[in-house]
């Protein structure tokens, strides 16, 4: 072993976070730190999981849990005999609430975790350990936002997270800097409401400007990608920055949620399916080759077939690509939770529903790649890494087709490949973390084949 584990659950800002406790732990080869996600029930469940199968897998090991499951559920987790501390999740980067790596913990230390303190409205964030490149991923995952002012009532995470507080554009350019000085190729810039940047700072300068401002900054940086973005609050600046400059790449992924103006209303989300569909077209207007995500959720309190059949029509009518489907989990403590519910069988069904269209979609999406030339960045396996546009790409060599089972390739002849490559797909080996550019010529399942063009 060389450092402390890090097992992390949900969204991209744990991912940046887990990163940073990984470098803050250093050779504490002893710990295993879960860093949870309170989404839905099902996250809860996964953690709980990761939790006994950890300490199957090293019985020596101190289990350590943060994460925002580990703040909303900590009984939960004190529970659990393999648990030795809880970390509250507003103190995961803070060292000194994680136990040392030279004594022995009993588990009655999990028991005896001060509390999470409540955190000023306008506290701001810091940046407290050097940003490091995600182990296997070729990405530096930078959170530069944290926490959520608003209310959607579903949501648990503004309990996990507390109130919406950004990083000072100094501190992200710093970072951004000292990731492109170990290597870095692109940088995703990370938030629990990301749209939400630069409210609580002097000015209030928002997302747009902090885009700018690395761009100007840090001309070394070849790609800049965003993570969530609310519909509602993407502002001027951002979308002429999305239109025109080549380094923000062509993929945003939208917090949609629903397609049903009624759904949204009683989810508390402040923008309309109107609104939703319109800004898409206007995304693909300034950039034609945007590729678009989104998050679905099926089955939320009080929806009817008619309800849900406006948020199945959304995946065509904002061409949603990259869908992230969730079968509405109630949470407790939130007010849907309270709500007249939708049978759990027809939340599964529909969720189904949603996944089946989802994947036609992309995969129509992806048979439109086919012929396109792409800067690929490569991930740390030499083989494989993700296009501009945010597909995932296999990497040959040569357009030989070997590995595929389907003979030469060219783009001539193109052809769908797949659901499995028979036998299974090896690209071949190229400088790790580079970008280079690649001729699309084929697809395999949810994955498009390329060559050097």
């Amino acid at each position: 072993m060389s450092g402390a584990t890090l097992i992390s659950h949900g969204c991209r800002l744990n991912i940046a976070e887990s990163e940073k406790i990984a470098a803050m732990l250093g050779g504490a080869d002893d710990l295993v730190v879960v860093n949870s996600c309170a989404v839905t029930a099902e996250a809860v469940k996964t953690a709980r999981q990761a939790i006994r199968r950890a300490k199957r897998d090293r019985p020596e090991a101190r289990i350590v849990v943060t994460g925002c499951a580990a703040e909303t559920e900590p009984e939960t987790f004190r529970a659990m005999a393999e648990v030795s501390a809880i970390v509250p999740n507003t103190r995961k980067l803070d060292l000194s609430f994680y136990p040392s790596s030279q004594r022995k913990l009993g588990s009655h230390e999990a028991k005896a975790v001060p509390p999470s303190p409540e955190i000023p409205a306008f506290a701001g964030m810091t940046g407290t350990v050097a940003n490091v490149p995600r182990p296997g991923h070729a990405r530096t995952f930078l959170p530069v936002q944290n926490g959520c002012d608003h209310r959607c009532t579903f949501c648990i995470i503004p309990f996990g997270r507390g109130p919406s507080r950004s990083l000072p554009a100094g501190g992200v350019i710093e970072e951004i800097r000292a990731a492109v000085d170990q290597g870095t190729k692109e940088v995703v810039l990370t938030g629990v409401d990301l749209t939400a940047y630069g409210a609580d700072l002097p000015g209030q300068p928002a997302l747009g400007s902090l885009v700018a401002r690395i761009l100007k900054h840090v001309p070394e940086l070849p790609r800049l990608r965003l993570s969530s973005l609310d519909p509602c609050e993407v502002d001027e600046a951002l979308l002429d920055l999305i239109a025109y400059e080549p380094r923000l790449m062509p993929h945003v992924h939208l917090s949609l949620q629903a397609g049903d103006d009624m759904i949204l209303k009683r989810m508390k989300r402040r923008h309309s399916r109107a609104q939703a569909v319109e800004l898409v077209v206007r995304l693909k207007a300034l950039r034609p080759e945007i590729a678009i995500g989104a998050d679905l959720i099926a089955g939320f309190p009080t929806e009817d077939e008619a309800m849900f059949a406006n948020t199945l029509a959304l995946i065509d009518d904002c061409a949603i690509a990259l869908a992230h489907i969730f079968p509405y989990s109630p949470r407790a403590g939130t007010p849907a939770a309270r709500m007249p519910q939708v049978a759990r069988n027809v939340v599964k069904a529909r969720a189904a529903r949603l996944r089946e269209a989802a994947a036609g979609a992309k995969a129509a999406w992806l048979k439109e790649q086919v012929g396109q030339v792409t800067e690929v960045l490569v991930e740390l396996d030499g083989t494989s890494g993700h296009a501009a546009n945010f597909a995932r790409v296999c990497l040959l060599s040569s357009p030989s087709g070997e590995g595929l089972g389907v003979g030469p390739i060219h783009e001539r002849d193109a052809k769908y490949v797949g659901p499995t490559p028979t036998p299974p797909l090896k690209g071949r080996g190229f400088k790790a973390n580079s970008i280079v550019p690649t001729r699309i010529v084929a697809v395999s399942g949810e994955t498009l084949i390329g060559t050097p063009a």
